[in-house]
């Protein structure tokens, strides 16, 4: 039977991190061998757990077509047509039992290639809620804001990770450390 493939960051629809970690080794992203778009990388499995749980609302061990569409909705801040819907639980949902569980979400990220450079500069455009090719943590606060952190998260914190992640001290995150940032504990394909 035909599987399409179907990219990882495109199932999230560029579902940013959750909390942006600091980086541990200071180097370039354009220092390293990967230039081309199509580059794909591999997350940690407790990075993919993480990812699932975002997706996983009640906390059953299985994405519904309700929890998904729900997160699809939190982050477009509009109604999600349920063709969209159907046709990510057609590719995905293997044993057809109406749910995606976690083998299930592994199996589609490897088939899907991994997370590809393309995909990560998209995310980063998420963020970037002015086009100015940075981000402050003004949008940090406002994207985290429109994903359900307004409770838990205040501008203080996001000063806090946009520190850690900026390297070049300009107060925001620019797209090289955005770079730098997402793949750190990524291994490339």
């Amino acid at each position: 039977m035909f599987q399409p493939k179907i990219s990882f960051l495109n199932f999230l629809f560029r579902l940013p991190q959750r909390f942006l970690p600091k980086p541990t080794q200071q180097f370039s992203f354009k220092d390293r061998q990967y230039s081309g778009l199509s580059q794909a990388f591999q997350p940690n499995v407790d990075e993919m757990r993480r990812v699932f749980d975002e997706f996983d609302a009640d906390k059953d061990g299985k994405i519904s077509k309700k929890d998904y569409s729900a997160l699809l909705r939190k982050l477009r801040q509009q109604d999600v047509e349920c063709d969209e819907v159907h046709r990510i639980f057609h590719v995905i949902d293997l044993d057809r039992d109406g749910f995606i569980d976690f083998d299930e979400f592994m199996d589609a990220h490897k088939k899907g290639g991994g997370v590809k450079v393309i995909d990560i500069r998209k995310a980063f455009w998420f963020f970037d809620l002015d086009g100015d090719g940075k981000i402050s943590p003004e949008e940090v606060l406002e994207v985290l804001n429109r994903l359900g952190e307004s409770c838990s998260l205040d501008l203080e914190d996001c000063k806090r990770m946009v520190r850690g992640v900026d390297t070049d001290g300009d107060g925001f995150v620019d797209m090289e450390e955005f770079m730098n940032m997402m793949t750190l504990s990524m291994k490339p394909n």
